[in-house]
């Protein structure tokens, strides 16, 4: 019968074009399955991710689930997979959870960070961890503008449109931006109970305008009611953004929500 796991990772996006499995280069999804399909001598193992992170883009906590085809602890599934996978993917946790579990649709919140550098110079190695935004950024004017996001609000002004997602409101829990104490470097938070396609990136871009003063506080305000990604600012790369953390719901609530939606197994 098998039995489902939880496993919680850690990726460098710098060599990978995705979370998800694409046929133009190599992604996290796509490493872990044929790792599990050398472990299960090719049977078909799919994995299923909390979310899709874009090239580039870095995790500190992604989540995922597997139903593997056998017997096999927890740690010896995590060594296994450290083992065979690219040595820019670590998973450091493995849980053994019931069938009820889904690491996408019994998501409460995400929170991610992105991170930029302030500094005049950036070190190479530094390049693609980070945004490099050597400018006088004004970091009062990004603070004043970030409350009004918080709540539930219609972000579409905030999303690529290349995206396929017709519904836009989303609930902003979290906003932060905080300054090092040196000064060089620049931390925004957010946490939500979901996020659009580039929203945190295009966010950041949005706010970092304010910050230089190209903006207005309050343009905020006008850029949730305008509901138009063009009146936006850019979407900022993806080497500044992580996924930090992934909470779920309890296990009520995920066994409630799996009855609603019809795929318990």
């Amino acid at each position: 019968m098998g039995k489902r796991y939880k496993i919680t990772m850690q990726y460098d996006g710098t060599p990978f074009v995705g979370f998800q499995v694409q046929p133009n280069g190599k992604t996290i999804q796509g490493e872990l399955q044929r790792a599990l399909s050398i472990m299960t001598k090719g049977q078909k193992v799919f994995v299923h991710g909390s979310g899709r992170t874009d090239a580039g883009v870095h995790a500190l906590g992604q989540v995922a689930h597997l139903d593997y085809p056998g017997e096999i602890r927890s740690e010896a599934l995590m060594k296994a997979l450290n083992s065979m996978t690219d040595d820019a993917i670590q998973i450091y946790q493995v849980e053994e959870v019931e069938k009820y579990f889904h690491a996408r649709f019994h998501v409460l919140k995400k929170r991610y960070i992105y991170r930029v550098s302030l500094a005049p110079f950036i070190s190479p190695f530094e390049r693609n961890y980070v945004l490099h935004h050597p400018y006088r950024t004004n970091i009062n004017r990004i603070q004043q503008a970030l409350p009004v996001l918080l709540g539930e609000h219609n972000f579409k002004s905030f999303c690529s449109t290349k995206t396929d997602k017709t519904e836009f409101d989303r609930i902003l829990y979290r906003a932060e931006a905080t300054l090092s104490e040196d000064g060089k470097s620049l931390t925004f938070t957010f946490e939500g109970n979901g996020f659009l396609y580039n929203m945190v990136r295009i966010l950041v871009g949005t706010l970092l305008q304010i910050g230089d003063g190209l903006r207005p506080v309050e343009n905020m305000v006008y850029l949730l009611e305008a509901q138009d990604r063009q009146q936006a600012g850019p979407t900022a790369p993806a080497c500044g953004l992580y996924l930090e953390h992934v909470s779920y719901m309890d296990l009520a609530q995920r066994i409630q929500k799996s009855e609603a939606a019809g795929f318990i197994e």
